[in-house]
């Protein structure tokens, strides 16, 4: 009898905490290190492939994505020794999409022809802006001249390429971020990436805001504009969102997110990493120190990189599918979130279907292009009672 995470698939994620320096909007698990002693890296990332190998023996894995952090801070021969213990401890998908993020300032043809021989064969880039005024303020070690040259390399090194920018930046306008935007869609293969700036709390860019220094953003009736222009080019250019904000070629979504959004089963590896996994038939959240000393030492004494894995209810694990799953336009299966949830799923208020902000289409549940903006508070609606 299949187990519920079969509908989504089985993917790996590996965490690199190391940056050049820290973005002032960046709330990622990131750190900036003087040296960086790769080769212990090498030693407790082995060591806990391994280990997840044998809890996971038998299943056939779809996807493996390095994010961070910068993992093209990485040497080509830590990513290469990395991929081949995947290919040792798994069964890999013929089509396995194996993705690697990078910013333009640690790019070297040479570094990004060892990560293609290691196995690499998607780059997702940083490239965030296509004006060196607003790198600057964004805290980007790169040029735009940079970023388009890395950007050459990168598309003439591997088949699929994507990156992101950032919108709603500051002095930013609607006609600005138009013309920038159809610009990348000039440039890009088959994905992008386009996210509204957001303030977070604990930043370099929420202290400033919090003191009245972060000045000339955009209104917020502004910011939904360029959420509104962003889906009109994307579309015009053939690239719809099929998520939040997320864009690609029709079956060049990225194979490895969408495993989180259909609420598959993912392994984290490294500090700050998370994992959903599907043990014994009990499915777990686990995740693990953000420190990456703390992280390396414990996978040095006590043989395992985790904090204590929690099993998940069946309430738990049925909101989650829906809070992941109502993110990308195909929704969510009503059938399985039922299965899940062990009893009817039901929508209880009725004009959101009726105003149309969702809709229910062949079994399945999905939020309208009507409704994304509204996603959290449709969410809200959405998720049954306890």
């Amino acid at each position: 009898m299949a187990e519920d995470w079969q509908n989504g698939g089985f993917g790996l994620y590996i965490h690199w905490p190391f940056c050049l320096s820290k973005c002032p909007y960046c709330d990622f698990n990131s750190h900036v290190a003087a040296t960086i002693d790769q080769a212990a890296w090498e030693r407790a990332y082995l060591s806990e492939i391994e280990r997840v190998a044998q809890q996971t023996q038998g299943r056939l894995l779809n996807t493996v994505f390095f994010g961070g952090g910068t993992p093209s801070l990485m040497d080509p021969e830590l990513v290469n020794a990395i991929l081949g213990k995947v290919r040792d401890c798994w069964t890999l998908a013929n089509d396995i999409e194996i993705t690697l993020e990078a910013n333009p300032t640690s790019v070297e043809a040479g570094r990004f022809q060892g990560y293609r021989e290691a196995g690499v064969n998607r780059i997702s880039m940083g490239i965030q802006s296509l004006h060196d005024e607003d790198l600057k303020r964004l805290g980007r070690l790169h040029s735009v001249t940079e970023a388009r040259k890395a950007f050459d390399i990168a598309r003439n090194t591997f088949d699929r390429v994507s990156f992101d920018l950032i919108y709603a930046r500051q002095g930013q306008t609607i006609e600005a971020w138009r013309t920038e935007l159809r610009e990348a869609l000039s440039m890009t293969i088959d994905h992008l990436s386009l996210y509204q700036l957001t303030i977070e709390e604990g930043t370099a860019f929420g202290d400033r805001y919090s003191r009245g220094l972060l000045r000339d953003l955009p209104s917020d009736d502004s910011a939904a504009d360029m959420y509104f222009v962003t889906q009109e080019e994307c579309e015009k250019a053939g690239m719809p969102a099929y998520e939040v904000s997320n864009h690609a070629k029709p079956g060049l979504e990225s194979r490895h997110n969408l495993i989180y959004w259909r609420y598959g089963d993912y392994a984290g590896i490294g500090p700050g990493a998370h994992a959903r996994l599907t043990l014994g038939g009990q499915k777990y959240a686990i995740d693990t120190p953000l420190s990456p000393v703390q992280w390396l030492q414990s996978v040095a004494k006590h043989g395992t990189g985790e904090n204590g894995p929690i099993a998940l209810s069946s309430y738990d694990q049925a909101t989650e599918y829906l809070m992941m799953g109502l993110r990308i336009s195909e929704g969510i299966d009503l059938e399985r979130i039922s299965t899940i949830l062990g009893r009817k799923f039901s929508i209880e208020n009725k004009y959101l279907e009726e105003d149309g902000f969702v809709k229910t289409e062949n079994g399945r549940l999905s939020v309208t292009a009507k409704g994304r903006p509204l996603l959290n508070s449709i969410i809200r609606e959405l998720i049954p009672e306890g």
